[in-house]
């Protein structure tokens, strides 16, 4: 088969092979260099936060690294993605791609830091400097030749990596004014999924919902609506007698890759157990046809009263049947998903409650490391960042410090939080010893990755309004 392939068609089957195994922690033989991708949000499917592969940057060689801002036309209050060795402009590039909250979506050189092409929505000029944003991080396409990416008005994008060329563009809601696309998209099985929330503010009408498109088509398959769930597809949400609801956690959709299962949960909105899942934890099936399971807090109606909302980050899963759930009100609770599943109302019931490291609001999403036989799980919030072990059904603590940060990423055997304030703190995971802190600006929910001897970090908060902002790659080598 190989011999009667074209050339391009075998480099392009043999780079496909080589991210594959990359991603299964399969390493080239001496001597043979082969890069790892980081392709969506949290690295994996499950939003982990914890890449199983080589980094290339270890505490010996850290302080040797070497930072380039790369100006950017656009804040991007996110992630950045990286293909290695990816088909653009016609030569091989490592890539980092981001999206700006103003939905442009960039193709950064990863060595040379220059910009390779730029997507602009067409109605861009119309929202710019409004308060009509995206923070969403984009996610590619298995084939490593397209990515998929949201933007301001609503829609989801599948750009060619090799030029930004569009093509197809789906709605996935049909009010862009109150529906906000906030959280990254995830590929999986040829679907996409994405979720929508709400702007600051709350201003009526939206609903949280989950759309699953056709990777190839771009056609909206299905639509799992947090309010008015009896109802399919998209909603006019000033047709539904309820509204908030918001999917928004940095995570956005959590992917089970043995099931396909999809987990999210939910921020302040009426709650009846029935056709309304505000504050609320949910398993849909893999097409988001169907409610698998669901869990609340028993204090659901003092949450909403409150503004402290459950769903203010993602679920992650644990391991086995017990998936934590973070949430405004300064807590992260371990459920058993055996034990929420059915579609009759699941309150209380909590395996543990814990603290979260400064006992203030999450806003970020957690981590799960496995290393060994353990499991540890890590949590950032405004004030602290906290590292437990999970062990017989419990989270144990084992180290907190002061220092607030966004997402957490454990890579290499290194602990990654950026501090929204300025600067990327570097820690020994095992006990929270610092062992750098590399230099960088202010930001709001932007968050790093580490993949193949570089680190990218985003800086700038979206709601300064900002069309201009700054991506930040450190490299062992200047240039390479």
């Amino acid at each position: 088969m190989t011999a009667l392939m074209t050339g391009g068609a075998f480099l392009r089957r043999l780079i496909l092979l080589v991210s594959v195994l990359s991603g299964l922690g399969v390493q080239a033989p001496s001597g043979q260099e082969v890069g790892s991708d980081w392709t969506q949000f949290g690295w994996d499917l499950a939003s982990s936060s914890a890449p199983t592969v080589p980094t290339g940057i270890t505490a010996a060689n850290i302080g040797s690294l070497v930072r380039r801002q790369i100006n950017l036309d656009g804040t991007v209050d996110a992630s950045a993605i990286y293909l290695h060795g990816a088909a653009v402009k016609g030569s091989r590039h490592d890539v980092f791609l981001v999206t700006t909250t103003y939905g442009k979506t960039i193709a950064v050189d990863a060595n040379q830091g220059s910009i390779l092409w730029e997507y602009t929505p067409p109605k861009y000029d119309s929202w710019v400097g409004t308060r009509q944003i995206s923070n969403s991080t984009p996610v590619a396409d298995p084939d490593r030749e397209h990515i998929y990416a949201a933007s301001p008005d609503g829609t989801v994008q599948k750009l060619a990596v090799s030029d930004g060329h569009v093509v197809w563009t789906t709605p996935i809601t049909l009010l862009p004014s109150r529906e906000k696309i906030a959280s990254p998209l995830k590929e999986f099985r040829g679907h996409i999924v994405a979720v929508t929330g709400g702007y600051i503010g709350d201003r009526p009408p939206y609903q949280g919902h989950v759309a699953v498109l056709d990777a190839q088509t771009g056609k909206l398959l299905h639509t799992w609506n947090s309010l008015c769930s009896d109802r399919s597809g998209l909603l006019d949400p000033s047709s539904c007698a309820d509204t908030q609801s918001a999917i928004w956690g940095r995570a956005g959709a959590v992917i089970d890759v043995a099931t396909g299962n999809i987990f999210v949960a939910t921020g302040n909105g009426p709650y009846d157990g029935k056709r309304n899942w505000g504050d609320s934890t949910i398993e849909l099936n893999a097409d988001a046809t169907q409610m698998l399971g669901n869990y609340t807090p028993k204090d659901n109606s003092q949450l909403d009263d409150r503004d402290l909302d459950l769903g203010s980050t993602s679920p992650v899963l644990v391991g086995g049947d017990v998936l934590a759930q973070g949430g405004k009100d300064g807590l992260i609770r371990l459920v058993s998903i055996k034990a929420m599943g059915g579609t009759a109302p699941h309150a209380g019931g909590e395996l543990q409650s814990v603290s979260t490291p400064s006992g203030g609001r999450l806003f970020t999403a957690l981590a799960v490391w496995r290393s060994g036989a353990d499991t540890w799980l890590f949590s950032a919030d405004g004030g602290g960042t906290g590292a437990w072990t999970y062990q017989s059904g419990k989270l144990v603590p084992m180290w907190r410090n002061s220092n607030g940060g966004t997402s957490p990423v454990v890579a290499g055997g290194l602990l990654y939080v950026y501090s929204p304030k300025g600067g990327l703190h570097v820690y020994d995971p095992a006990n929270g010893s610092q062992i750098a802190e590399l230099k960088c600006g202010n930001g709001h929910w932007n968050s790093p990755i580490v993949v193949d001897g570089k680190i990218a970090l985003p800086e700038g908060n979206a709601n300064q309004s900002a069309s201009t902002g700054l991506l930040d790659i450190w490299s062992l080598t200047a240039g390479k």
